[in-house]
């Protein structure tokens, strides 16, 4: 999500969602101007997660009827790079049926960020127009409507535990190259995409969405 500050650039929330809208992790304060790969490998998140240090559940059965172990994974979209541990869409245009079909489902699960960021944006007005003060502030304003953001979707009941970080000054930080996708990444989002297009997995209606 871009944000407009002072008219001049714009800086940008990147975040993490959960099924329920609410904001799991969020770094704020990357260019606009910056691809949203290299934004990412900016973040502590990404650190956490390519050393093995999110404390990612292990692999288990994706429903009561299989026995096939399946990682848990992130969904982003196409600019972002593949990863064991982040699943991003099949590109290009003459795409087989499988791989259609399991590029709708991970849209339907990034369905779920997207709202929340509409969420975040209509119910905090304020991220509609530039942010006429200092960089340092805008930032707490953003981190701000965050965390009333996931107070508002528990209704008060309880505080949503959220990591709020700053990213690193980026002028020091050399430009970072995106991620060539593993064998294994490549195998694994393969293993999706037949689940998705098996009898176990398959939606009634996906074949008439793609």
């Amino acid at each position: 999500m871009n944000l407009n500050y002072k008219g001049y650039f714009s800086i940008v929330l990147m975040a993490v969602a959960d099924s329920n809208y609410k904001f799991t992790y969020v770094d704020i304060g990357a260019y606009g101007k910056d691809c949203d790969s290299s934004v990412f490998q900016r973040t502590i998140f990404f650190e956490l997660m390519t050393s093995n240090q999110l404390k990612i559940p292990a692999p288990c059965p994706i429903d009561s009827t299989s026995n096939i172990h399946f990682p848990f994974v992130l969904v982003a979209d196409e600019a972002f790079g593949l990863s064991e541990h982040l699943m991003r869409p099949y590109a290009g245009h003459n795409l087989t049926e499988k791989k259609r079909v399991f590029n709708y489902r991970l849209s339907r699960a990034r369905r779920y960020v997207e709202c929340a960021f509409g969420i975040l944006a209509n119910k905090w007005r304020i991220l509609h127009r530039a942010l006429n003060v200092s960089k340092k502030f805008s930032k707490d304003i953003v981190k701000a409507c965050v965390i009333l953001h996931n107070l508002v979707r528990t209704k008060d009941s309880q505080i949503y535990d959220i990591d709020v970080y700053e990213t690193r000054t980026l002028q020091d930080l050399p430009r970072a190259l995106c991620n060539r996708s593993s064998r294994t990444a490549n195998d694994l989002r393969d293993r999706f995409a037949d689940y998705f297009v098996s009898t176990e997995g398959s939606l009634p209606w996906q074949l008439k969405k793609i």
